[in-house]
């Protein structure tokens, strides 16, 4: 039987405001990210630390667009937003 992922924090930090989105992966959690809105997005992993002291940050590009439901679907409205992102680059940052 296959081990389950666990579920992961990764924080955020957008000016002085911080937000964790959870996720098995880090792109899971843009995704809710973008959905929220942001477009930069660096998330960080809580409580994680490579073995040489180092975090690693994931940068993403988001954005959401609004797409149409099909008309068989009456419990969501006409239309919602889908959430695009994009893997930019991996930072490591050495944390003093």
């Amino acid at each position: 039987m296959a081990k389950k992922a666990k579920k992961k924090y990764y924080i955020m930090k957008a000016g002085r405001k911080v937000a964790i989105f959870t996720g098995r992966q880090p792109r899971q959690a843009a995704l809710k990210a973008a959905t929220r809105g942001y477009k930069d997005i660096k998330l960080r992993e809580r409580g994680r630390r490579n073995k040489d002291g180092t975090y690693t940050i994931h940068v993403f590009k988001g954005s959401r667009k609004k797409v149409s439901v099909s008309a068989d679907v009456d419990w969501l409205p006409s239309s919602v937003w889908k959430p695009v992102v994009k893997k930019v680059k991996i930072e490591r940052v050495k944390k003093i």
